[in-house]
């Protein structure tokens, strides 16, 4: 099960795989990419059935064993045998999947999704839905809507820190991609009632970085993939939401290099 997907590649080094969450797309990781680039050949994809990657044929049944398998059937069209992976959210649960069936040499999960419980898997659920169908009202009117600084404050707060760090060009942008994606509204509930489970299995490095304002998924998740993957290595990343490449890109990039450092 194979489907062409879109990235942006850049860098030199060993091959790092960014992997964005439900809904975005790849150009969430512009603010760390000239951080890795110059230590690590950076390839950021815009996973299937989102962004300006297609459907895959089928399609197949939605949910994280999909997303891993055309994921990785994607790695082998590339020739990428063993590359390090980082994921945001959705992204997160995926390089966790990719390790655990040791896809990858490394795994760095930003706030990954699969640690919740029922509650907060039905509250994360609820806010992506209407974050969704906001977003395709406001789609046509994306530009305007997000020029000023106060819309992007509450448009965007309940993933970013600093929703006014991130261009209103972008904003606009990331809106449409969700607005657009295909796969959003089969996906959403397939991964919200999805934990993850087999963490004892990984043997590769794993790290878990949370942000300490995320709105979605709360910190306190962060202790529960630790006890889930009894050998990640599990931080707190100060003054960052859900989505943190905007909030300190610095950071993040650090996190990414330390964590595909083996």
């Amino acid at each position: 099960m194979r489907v062409p997907l879109n990235f942006h590649r850049e860098g030199s080094g060993e091959p790092l795989v960014l992997l964005h969450g439900i809904g975005s797309r790849w150009e969430i990781w512009k603010p760390v990419l000239g951080r890795l680039a110059p230590r690590r050949d950076v390839l950021a994809v815009d996973l299937p059935g989102f962004a300006d990657s297609p459907m895959p044929p089928g399609p197949p049944p939605p949910g994280t064993d999909s997303l891993t398998r055309l994921i990785s059937a994607w790695l082998d069209e590339l020739g990428l045998e063993r590359p390090h992976v980082a994921g945001n959210s959705l992204g997160g649960l995926i390089s966790l999947e990719l390790a655990k069936r040791d896809r990858v040499r490394s795994a760095t999960a930003l706030s990954p999704a699969g640690f919740f419980n029922g509650p907060e898997a039905a509250g994360a659920g609820a806010a992506l839905w209407l974050g969704v169908r906001a977003a395709r009202w406001a789609a046509p009117r994306a530009q305007t809507l997000m020029t000023p600084r106060l819309r992007r404050q509450l448009a965007l707060g309940a993933l970013f820190a600093h929703p006014t760090r991130m261009p209103a060009q972008d904003a606009a942008a990331n809106l449409r991609a969700l607005a657009a994606a295909p796969w959003f509204d089969a996906t959403l509930p397939a991964i919200t009632s999805e934990r993850f489970r087999g963490g004892e299995r990984i043997t590769v490095p794993v790290t878990i970085a949370w942000g300490a304002r995320d709105h979605l998924l709360a910190p306190r998740q962060a202790r529960r993939a630790a006890t889930a993957i009894p050998h990640a290595r599990v931080i707190e990343l100060p003054g960052c939401g859900h989505v943190p490449t905007y909030d300190d890109p610095e950071l993040v990039a650090s996190v990414l290099l330390a964590g595909s450092a083996v």
